[in-house]
């Protein structure tokens, strides 16, 4: 292959997919619907502008841990699709897109899963491993920050309330996403970060429980005790941030539009 050929490889490479615009587009377009309250049905705009959010901040968080594999030494990963921010190219596309999206459904949860294939045996130094693994949970960390940000810089003057509820749920999600996944469980990035940190004979029992940690971790919050001591941590952090219960209630009442629309009730001083 020639030097040019190889260029224009390489650019292929790292083009934003038009699946990811695709996505982008709709976030965009239902965000508007429901700050203008265009929508005939407020809950389907909802609906569509959290969940597309939802997914494009996937698609970021599996798009930070292979930009960072990328500059630590695996270069295979442009080949493979993820620096074009396209869902489907990811190795699991279950764990990455649908599975989080049902989670967000049932439950309000937000857990992404890891599905980018990284050639470790390319990289060297164990904080490069970690920080590979930190670098998809800090996404949500960021995204989190920006959905709180009117909140707590109190610039919600003239927002739409159907449109801060919207953002206070979707805040509640990226809370969540980078919490759950810092968690040291097999099969999350807070394992991965310390993975690299433990002994060779630790990491081989672990191994085979990996592939379950993910469902393990969502099964033990279906616990009504355990679902209710995360949650109320979740909602302490997120009042910490100017982000109350009623915002985040009302917005996952909006986001099940099959349910009907709301009523929202008066509240007199």
């Amino acid at each position: 292959m020639t030097a040019a050929a190889t260029r224009r490889t390489d650019r292929s490479d790292r083009r934003i997919s038009p699946v990811f615009l695709g996505i982008a587009a709709v976030t965009g377009v239902s965000g508007w619907a429901v700050w203008t309250d265009f929508a005939a049905q407020p809950g389907l705009a909802v609906f569509l502008f959290v969940t597309g959010a939802w997914i494009v901040s996937l698609c970021l968080h599996e798009y930070a841990h292979a930009r960072t594999a990328l500059h630590s030494g695996d270069i295979s990963i442009g080949a493979k699709g993820y620096l074009t921010l396209n869902p489907l190219k990811y190795t699991h596309a279950l764990l990455s897109i649908v599975l989080p999206v049902i989670f967000v459904i049932m439950g309000g949860i937000g857990l992404p899963g890891g599905a980018v294939f990284i050639e470790r045996g390319r990289i060297r130094g164990r904080w490069r491993h970690s920080l590979i693994s930190a670098a998809g949970p800090l996404t949500n960390v960021l995204f989190a920050v920006v959905c709180t940000a009117p909140f707590w810089l109190d610039a919600l003057d003239g927002v739409p309330d159907t449109f801060r509820y919207a953002l206070g749920f979707l805040a509640l999600l990226q809370v969540t996403a980078a919490i759950l996944n810092f968690l040291p469980v097999p099969g999350l990035d807070g394992y991965g970060v310390i993975e690299p940190w433990l002994s060779q004979g630790i990491r081989r029992q672990v191994e085979p429980f990996a592939p379950f940690g993910l469902l393990a971790v969502f099964g033990i919050l279906w616990i009504p005790g355990v679902n209710e001591v995360f949650f109320d941590a979740i909602h302490a952090i997120l009042r910490s941030l100017g982000v109350t219960d009623w915002d985040t209630y009302w917005g996952q009442e909006f986001y099940r539009f099959w349910q009907g629309t709301p009523e929202i009730p008066v509240v007199t001083q």
